[in-house]
């Protein structure tokens, strides 16, 4: 009796670096879907290597979480938002990369 080995790659922070090309811009995506329950997709490019932050935040400002917080090679890439934990509301989320900021609105309905 003998078992399989299976080999793959866990990707705890759900970054999908999804294409070779390097964008000539720094840019944060509308997530989709929006409104979204209870997982959203955020797309964002990154232009040139860079330490790259997005955080989500409720309606009153509070930080909720944090989605990615590392160094990254410059491309093209996706998060997504596991929100089962969270309210139906209104969020915001903000990406920090270099001078490079921008704040887009998405809403989680249950």
């Amino acid at each position: 009796m003998y078992s399989l080995v299976w080999k793959f790659t866990v990707n705890p922070n759900r970054i999908n670096n999804y294409s070779s090309e390097i964008p000539k811009e720094y840019k944060l995506y509308d997530n989709f879907p929006n409104p979204f329950n209870p997982t959203t997709k955020i797309g964002f490019d990154i232009s040139k290597n860079s330490y790259t932050k997005i955080v989500v935040y409720d309606i009153i400002g509070r930080e909720m979480k944090t989605l990615i917080n590392e160094n990254l090679l410059a491309g093209k890439y996706e998060v997504s938002w596991n929100a089962s934990n969270y309210a139906s509301g209104i969020y915001f989320y903000k990406m920090v990369a270099n001078e490079f900021i921008s704040i887009k609105k998405m809403v989680l309905i249950k």
